[in-house]
């Protein structure tokens, strides 16, 4: 059996500038004049997160808009690295994301280059590709899109063929941004079918939503991030009231 997943001490900040000099003509005028000064700005999207996951958990983020969840999400994957402290994946652990629509796309490609791309990504080889690609294309439904470059897509097509693909990397570890907010109910459902079916199997799920259902029906527990700070770890249930405790205020 894999070993648990470990967020450690966490820590992520970002530098926003404001009045940002990118002109000789700014640089003189904030040099002459303050207020038109570059001025620079941290802000800290997380803040000493800790978090053990055993595996084949399903574990539940919630909090309000800019509360840190998908940045943590980016942090697990390795989109962001952590200003301070670290996250422990499973050794050999396969990792499948569904993060953010269109993130790992390239819009020019088409689907079918897409999918073949994102694989090789995660470590596939053209073999192993080729065994799955059938897979992907079902799942999506959207066989007859697949010659068509992604950035004709719309939101709902990104979903299914990231989803698709995400899920049929048979990963050991699935991280999963509000994919169930995009999409018709159709798809939403058979998502959700998915995931429970990878619970059955043991996969640790990582899982972003602002519905308070699906969190109570996926989720084995739940953690509330509040201005990038775990406010609660605990059953889905009651995080969710804390959650809606923190939107009343």
């Amino acid at each position: 059996m894999l070993a648990e997943t470990q967020i450690i001490n966490v820590s992520k900040a970002f530098t926003i500038r404001h009045n940002k000099a990118d002109s000789l003509k700014s640089k003189v005028i904030g040099f002459l004049y303050n207020r038109y000064r570059e001025q620079k700005e941290t802000l800290w999207a997380l803040k000493d997160v800790s978090l053990n996951i055993p595996p084949g958990e399903a574990l539940g983020l919630v909090g309000r808009n800019g509360s840190g969840k998908s940045t943590l999400l980016k942090v697990i994957a390795g989109i962001y690295p952590p200003t301070r402290g670290k996250v422990r994946l499973p050794n050999g652990a396969r990792m499948g994301t569904m993060i953010e629509l269109g993130v790992g796309f390239h819009p020019e490609l088409t689907g079918k280059e897409n999918i073949f791309l994102g694989a090789s990504i995660h470590g596939l080889s053209r073999k192993e590709i080729d065994a799955i690609y059938k897979a992907v294309v079902d799942f999506s439904e959207l066989d007859e899109f697949m010659d068509t470059p992604v950035k004709n897509y719309s939101s709902g097509m990104h979903a299914r063929l990231g989803f698709a693909l995400a899920v049929n990397l048979n990963p050991d570890l699935l991280l999963v941004d509000e994919v169930l907010a995009v999409g018709d109910e159709a798809f939403q459902q058979k998502c959700t079918d998915q995931i429970n079916k990878f619970r059955a199997q043991g996969k640790t799920i990582i899982f972003v939503s602002h519905s308070a259902q699906d969190v109570k029906n996926i989720c084995d527990r739940a953690c509330v991030l509040d201005h990038g700070s775990l406010v609660f770890l605990g059953k889905p249930a009651e995080a969710i009231d804390r959650y809606h405790q923190l939107l009343a205020k």
